[in-house]
């Protein structure tokens, strides 16, 4: 079965809203996106988040609950970062040819709109095509 969204619907005091509305402007998100970002998060971790003020972080020197530091860190090994990048390189060449294919079949189209009218001889056809086929 597919993977169906689902809305969900609840209330918040005003304040909580505009509260809400200026972290969604904040980051640069809707305010859905907010949501969706919590939603997942909670669901990523199995519904084991807690919201930790900075002030509280900081005295607790970065160790959670749990001993591990907070935020989680992970380390990267180089070969997965340069392999990143070249991917990264890789989409970046295939959008310029994409950009240039693009291009070339608007100039394609822009010619064909210019030689609609242009009447054509089936004769001239044949020879066109003698002169293409694979020997």
């Amino acid at each position: 079965m597919g993977n169906k969204n689902k809305t969900i619907s609840f209330r918040v005091n005003e304040d909580a809203f505009e509260a809400l509305q200026d972290i969604a402007a904040e980051r640069d998100i809707s305010l859905s996106a907010v949501f969706r970002d919590y939603v997942d998060q909670l669901v990523d971790h199995d519904g084991q988040i807690a919201v930790v003020p900075e002030a509280d972080l900081e005295s607790n020197a970065g160790k959670g609950d749990d001993g591990h530091s907070f935020p989680p860190t992970v380390e990267v090994p180089k070969r997965f970062i340069r392999e990143h990048e070249r991917l990264e390189l890789e989409a970046d060449h295939l959008r310029e040819q994409l950009d240039e294919y693009k291009a070339y079949v608007n100039e394609l189209q822009d010619r064909l709109e210019e030689e609609e009218d242009e009447v054509l001889l089936l004769d001239e056809l044949d020879d066109d095509e003698d002169r293409y086929q694979l020997r």
